[in-house]
């Protein structure tokens, strides 16, 4: 479980960091930047879910930092 939530992280900040090299190219390159945009909300709507639901079901466990 740790391993996709690695990836996910990854990809979060590969699409973040795509969507700036877009936003620099110029205006031609916009819709490209919404497009990384969207995914990078996608994948972090998405990523959210799966804590959610790997909490639920006992696939992580929150350990206390205090």
């Amino acid at each position: 479980m740790a391993i996709v939530i690695i990836v996910m992280l990854f990809a979060i900040v590969g699409s973040l960091a795509h969507a700036l090299s877009s936003m620099y190219s110029g205006p031609e390159r916009s819709l490209r930047m919404v497009k990384a945009l969207t995914a990078r909300i996608s994948l972090s709507v998405a990523l959210f879910g799966l804590l959610l639901v790997g909490y639920h079901f006992g696939w992580i466990q929150p350990h206390g930092t205090l």
